[in-house]
């Protein structure tokens, strides 16, 4: 990933991620999440997840996966954004989100949502925009809810003991599902 911090100011485009870009959207993931980098950004989980938050095998599926894309945001063509967009039925599930931690607070995480929600009506003329979300994160819910989605109460478990997804240090994570409906 290119070191130097783009401007704020600077053009944003979107396109549909390839695997070239994987060496760079895996840090760039990374850093959105955690460890000491994450904590220059709002969106940490740094405090309740430790370990790697995704590998190159995992970027590279959600981008080769049919029925499933990663958007990739850049500014002044330097990647600085991303989120997965993946048709399910009537609806499209928005994950992997991750925007550079000292470009957080600053609103472009609001456009990147709203491009991922026209995206996904162009694309498969989907009713809703679903997501889940660690349900101790309750700035990160607060967030998505100002942007219209709602808290559902429907929990899955957190997978405890699968390092794929991170090392706990909390024993009581679970993920809730948030929707929104697309008009």
């Amino acid at each position: 990933m290119d070191t130097a911090a783009p401007q704020q100011t600077g053009r944003i485009t979107y396109r549909d991620a390839v695997t070239d870009d994987v060496p760079a959207l895996v840090p760039l993931v990374e850093s959105a999440y955690r460890g000491d980098s994450s904590r220059a950004g709002w969106t940490t989980e740094a405090d309740i997840l430790q370990g790697r938050r995704t590998d190159p095998e995992g970027v590279e599926a959600v981008i080769t996966t049919p029925g499933s894309r990663l958007m990739v945001v850049e500014q002044d063509g330097v990647i600085v954004a991303c989120c997965q967009l993946e048709h399910r039925g009537e609806a499209a599930y928005f994950g992997m989100f991750a925007v550079r931690p000292e470009l957080q607070g600053a609103g472009l995480g609001r456009q990147i949502i709203t491009e991922a929600e026209r995206r996904v009506r162009e694309l498969w003329d989907v009713r809703e925009m679903h997501m889940t979300v660690i349900s101790v994160r309750e700035e990160l819910i607060a967030w998505y809810e100002r942007r219209g989605y709602r808290r559902t109460g429907r929990m899955t478990p957190f997978p405890y003991g699968d390092e794929r997804f991170g090392v706990p240090q909390r024993d009581d994570l679970e993920f809730e599902l948030l929707v929104k409906e697309l008009v």
